[in-house]
């Protein structure tokens, strides 16, 4: 008989793709996770994972055995995570997938007070711009913007509205001037977002309930706000971003906000997690904790 440790290290291994990772989550070596599985494959006489120096996969009959498992060991955390509910003690661990912006400007100033609320509870926060199928992938939940949630999941939003901006240094703006719509920065040069995926997002505005999108140019293009921010502040160009990025710059004036009334606010983003029963009590606390109040 295989033991439970064993069948839930090989599903924390197969949900990484990673020994190493899969070890970090477990507070275990590497070594000591490649031998459970080893001991495994072996009891069972078949291979589950294929390994490369670079990589790990599941074969079929590994991918089979997850398809199975992955809801028998998420009832079973359930019902530990119901024991510790029973006394009141919200523990275990929460893994949430979300964007760069919304870690950053979001779940960044959370952890801390939630941690220091709930000691028995482990985060685990993943920046993923690419959306994700949160339970394939053996997330508890995940964020998104509201354009972008699945319609089957429970989504509570986790902050209130935000906007865009549109940004450049004080001396960027005193050689090309103050851009007077969206259309003038087609001709000026401009910081571009590409995301891994290879998505080259375009840069849109509204105005009088009407839409824009434009896609400008220039020498800088770059899946790193910072890289972006630091060209901005050098006065390399113009830079569309969250403004939670760049408040602080405004504010110093070290940059300059232009086209505001192009630029309304919208709804920020929710925490979402699947339709079920049972919702295990170390989530529910960070989602009481998250969840904006109205």
């Amino acid at each position: 008989m295989s033991s439970l440790d064993d069948l839930d290290a090989f599903a924390a291994v197969a949900r990484h793709r990673s020994f190493r990772r899969a070890a970090a989550a477990r507070g275990v070596s590497a070594s000591t996770l490649s031998q459970a599985l080893r001991d495994l494959e072996a009891r069972l006489e078949v291979r589950l994972l294929n390994r490369t120096t670079r990589s790990v996969g599941l074969t079929e009959a590994g991918a089979r055995l997850l398809e199975r498992l992955s809801p028998a060991l998420a009832d079973i955390a359930a019902a530990m995570d119901q024991v510790h509910a029973e006394r009141g003690v919200p523990a275990g661990s929460v893994r949430i997938n979300a964007p760069e912006p919304a870690v950053e400007l979001v779940l960044a100033p959370m952890v801390a007070p939630f941690l220091a609320a709930y000691p028995q509870v482990r985060l685990e926060i993943i920046a993923e711009t690419a959306f994700v199928d949160i339970v394939a992938q053996g997330y508890d939940a995940g964020v998104r913007w509201g354009e972008s949630l699945a319609q089957d999941m429970i989504a509570v939003p986790i902050a209130g509205p935000q906007r865009f901006c549109v940004v450049a240094s004080p001396e960027l703006i005193a050689r090309t001037g103050v851009p007077q719509r969206p259309q003038d920065l087609l001709a000026q040069p401009c910081l571009r977002t590409r995301f891994p995926s290879g998505v080259r997002p375009a840069w849109e505005f509204q105005r009088d309930g009407k839409d824009l999108k434009i896609e400008p140019e220039g020498p800088l293009t770059s899946s790193s706000t910072r890289l972006q921010l630091a060209a901005a502040l050098a006065g390399v160009g113009f830079f569309s971003t969250f403004e939670g990025h760049v408040t602080e710059h405004i504010a110093a004036g070290r940059l300059v906000s232009v086209l505001e009334d192009w630029l309304p606010p919208f709804p920020g983003p929710f925490l979402y997690y699947p339709s079920r029963r049972h919702v295990p009590a170390a989530l529910r606390a960070f989602i009481d904790f998250a969840r904006v109040k109205s």
